[in-house]
């Protein structure tokens, strides 16, 4: 297909009102709009070390398992974690397991929040006052996000806590 021209160009808005001088002197002229791109082929399948093409792994339920950006956290949070779902699928009728779980959620969102957001600021460099401007939204963010899941969380009966836990775990 033939590329824009200044013919085809259209003026910016207001430019016909000028004089023909003063509109060639200060005219922005705005490309044609262009025509769709066309859909390029899937990429090709990355092979391992070995030479054979990656396969996807299986998932928890025998699913492929999709892309994932999961997070490393301190060994404290994790022993926690272990700590918190071990009791609750050890006694999940247990009625404060659900402010258990409440409370290490908070933690896991804090944690991944100050991985994925906080760390990259810090190695950017970006500066002391961006970086505690950037952690001050961040604090609000997590506790917003923590009191609505708290809410959800302690409501829930021991079979939705269940699934919860077991979603965790996968990730652990």
């Amino acid at each position: 297909m033939a590329t824009a021209t200044a013919k085809t160009a259209r003026p910016a808005t207001g430019a016909s009102r000028k004089t023909p001088a003063k509109a060639a002197a200060g005219t922005v002229l705005k490309p044609a709009p262009k025509a769709a791109a066309k859909k390029t082929a899937p990429a090709p399948v990355k092979a391992t070390r070995a030479g054979r093409p990656a396969t996807p792994k299986a998932a928890v339920g025998g699913t492929l398992a999709e892309p994932s950006m999961r997070f490393h956290h301190s060994r404290a949070l994790r022993a926690k974690t272990h700590a918190v779902l071990d009791a609750l699928e050890a006694a999940p009728g247990h009625p404060r397991h659900g402010d258990a779980l409440a409370d290490l959620v908070a933690e896991l969102i804090d944690a991944g929040m100050d991985y994925y957001f906080m760390r990259a600021l810090k190695q950017a460099k970006v500066g002391f006052v961006t970086e505690q401007s950037a952690r001050m939204g961040l604090s609000g963010a997590v506790k917003l996000m923590a009191s609505v899941n708290r809410k959800f969380i302690v409501r829930m009966d021991q079979d939705q806590l269940l699934v919860v836990a077991q979603h965790i775990r996968a990730l652990t």
